[in-house]
């Protein structure tokens, strides 16, 4: 089995991903929260007690955050506010992180926009 480094190495930015699959849910996923422009659900391979995936559902030209542009503020703004309510509704009152990895150094293994929500335990520093 691969480790998450050898993904991200191999990884290429595709027209459709498995998180754009998970949003039309074509695949099944564990949802925790839903609108109209996000979704976040939990991930297959947890690294904390809590560990939720929050995906824009249209990431409108959003592969990795280095991509970001000023059209892009109003959504990025949203999933920053939504990844909140959901740390508060999974109840991770003594702290929470917000991973998003960007790039084949950034270990980013779908190029899909996505926030990692990550809590339950305590986290160390510096992160990896």
């Amino acid at each position: 089995m691969q480790t998450e480094v050898e993904k991200a190495q191999k990884a290429k930015e595709e027209e459709d991903t498995i998180f754009g699959k998970i949003a039309r849910k074509e695949i099944k996923s564990d949802i925790v929260y839903e609108d109209d422009l996000c979704l976040a659900f939990r991930d297959v391979n947890p690294q904390a007690p809590v560990h939720i995936v929050l995906i824009p559902k249209n990431h409108q030209g959003l592969t990795q955050l280095s991509k970001a542009r000023p059209e892009h503020k109003d959504l990025l703004g949203h999933l920053m506010v939504k990844a909140a309510e959901i740390a508060r509704q999974e109840k991770l009152d003594n702290g929470w992180r917000l991973v998003v990895n960007d790039g084949k150094n950034g270990c980013q293994s779908v190029y899909h926009l996505h926030i990692h929500i990550i809590g339950g335990r305590q986290m160390g520093w510096p992160p990896g």
